[in-house]
């Protein structure tokens, strides 16, 4: 059912920005800050950062209002292995408007769906956005996707079929 409801839609370029964002050749960690535009009722670009490390996106992050995140970030596997996940983040702090966590949960699925992401989390604190929470978090996902809670971080993962 929560499926069906969609809130608020994606912009046409914001959809286009996050195709070549998935297929980016570059080896830094950046992300798409998303945002919505409450009287058009779309999902839109709210910034661009490249090179950003989780502590640094966390300043970027209003405390009060939510957010979505798509963040590129390099993962060192305990192999040696490098590899890129792109994880979908939804910071819903704690003291937004009820309104607005309704317009934003609303209109996460369908984000998530159109951006065609699998690593899908949620923050409602945005102190939590550190490297040591996805630290903990993406070997959990990476080997099975076991659901975490760490502090007061809700966290979701979700395979593609």
């Amino acid at each position: 059912m929560s499926e069906s409801l969609v809130v608020c839609d994606v912009a046409e370029d914001l959809v286009e920005k996050l195709r070549k964002f998935r297929f980016r050749k570059e080896t830094n960690n950046a992300a798409i800050i998303m945002k919505i535009d409450k009287d058009k009722r779309l999902v839109v670009l709210d910034e661009e950062l490249e090179g950003i490390s989780p502590d640094e996106l966390k300043d970027e992050l209003p405390e009060r209002q939510p957010r979505f995140i798509v963040y590129s970030y390099k993962y060192q596997h305990d192999d040696g292995r490098v590899s890129y996940p792109l994880c979908f983040i939804f910071s819903s702090p704690v003291g937004c408007k009820p309104e607005q966590q309704m317009m934003y949960a609303g209109s996460k699925n369908k984000l998530v769906q159109t951006a065609e992401l699998t690593k899908v989390f949620e923050i409602r604190n945005t102190e939590d956005l550190t490297e040591e929470w996805l630290q903990l978090l993406l070997p959990n996902w990476l080997n099975g996707g076991i659901r975490v809670n760490h502090t007061n971080s809700v966290v979701y993962f979700i395979w593609k079929n």
